[in-house]
């Protein structure tokens, strides 16, 4: 029998060995002695049909949206919280253990790796942060002034498409709808996620010209991506120091525009743009509430306001750069002034 082949990746400031190719992440070369997730796909193994045979419980049950994604899965817990299994409606199962090290995936035979891989890095990932205790905003990040900077907002805000259209002006892009922020050495940092921003065909039109100007993500969606692989598009694969955050907020015609917050409020809505926040149990989102007002103090947190049009999202990323440029400048020259 051939020795068994296993692949080595980084996402979200996290090591992966796979017992399997994971389409959308970069392969890493050195090979990780001890890797933080041991990652396998196809038939069960032991350890998950122990764990499925514990006692279960329902913990969450999640409505069917318009995204694939953090949308439609059941949470179980089995044995006391030993551990976790997210299962989708069309078949396709995740089965993790308590301290996220163990995970594993399948999904029927009408789907693809690329099916089982759409969920894995969004929403199973997302996941997998939560149990880890990674503070992560549902947003998108990229780099300016070798800074992170990060693009929050509601579903539908916009915050890929903008990523994307800052993207085709040049700007790098650190992470797409999972910003894992961590702190070292009383500096807060951005993790990178994956080299591609996922778009949806109207998005592709607006900036591309046809709705199938870009690959598909799986031969059964019609969701698209943008590769982030030094052609048209870059990504940033090392973790960035946190320089500011953009909340998008609803569109008008009067605009683009900055809207400066409050702490407070800037605190409010960061509370609701954290990825999957409806897990967290009292103690939990203490913890979080906490951690984010840490951020607030620290970090410039300002309201962008789109115009009606989405098809100026290019204007609206111009303005982003010239935004964020003059703001972290002034940051630099504090810092500099105060002799930090």
């Amino acid at each position: 029998m051939p020795p068994l082949v296993t692949y080595f990746y980084r996402v979200y400031g996290l090591t992966l060995a796979s017992n399997s190719v994971v389409p959308g992440l970069p392969r890493e070369d050195a090979q990780f002695e001890h890797p933080d997730i041991v990652l396998s796909f196809g038939s069960e193994p032991d350890w998950v049909r122990e764990a499925t045979s514990l006692p279960r419980r329902i913990d969450h049950p999640r409505p069917q949206g318009p995204e694939r994604g953090d949308s439609g899965f059941t949470l179980t817990s089995f044995g006391a919280g030993e551990f976790f299994q997210l299962a989708y409606a069309d078949g396709t199962r995740f089965v993790v253990d308590r301290a996220a090290t163990r995970l594993w995936g399948t999904c029927p035979p009408s789907l693809t790796i690329e099916d089982l891989v759409t969920y894995l890095l969004g929403p199973i990932m997302g996941f997998v942060l939560r149990r880890r205790g990674i503070l992560s905003l549902h947003a998108s990040a990229v780099c300016i002034a070798a800074q992170a900077v990060v693009l929050c907002g509601e579903s539908a805000a916009g915050k890929s498409t903008t990523a994307a259209a800052l993207a085709c002006a040049g700007v790098p892009v650190l992470a797409e709808d999972i910003s894992p922020i961590r702190g070292e050495n009383d500096t807060l940092y951005v993790e990178p996620g994956y080299p591609r921003v996922c778009l949806w065909p109207d998005a592709v039109e607006k900036l591309f010209g046809a709705p199938e100007a870009l690959p598909q993500l799986t031969p059964t969606w019609e969701k698209r991506f943008l590769p982030l692989d030094g052609i048209r598009a870059r990504f940033e694969p090392e973790r960035r120091p946190l320089g500011a955050i953009y909340l998008l907020a609803p569109r008008t015609a009067e605009a683009p525009r900055i809207e400066n917050l409050g702490k407070r409020e800037a605190l409010l809505q960061l509370v609701q743009n954290t990825y999957m926040n409806w897990l967290l149990d009292r103690t939990q989102r203490a913890a979080e509430l906490d951690a984010l007002a840490r951020i607030v103090e620290r970090i410039p947190v300002r309201s962008i306001v789109p115009h009606s049009d989405p098809a100026r999202v290019g204007a609206l990323s111009d303005f982003i750069i010239k935004d964020a440029e003059r703001l972290l400048g002034e940051q630099a020259l504090a810092g500099a002034g105060s002799g930090r």
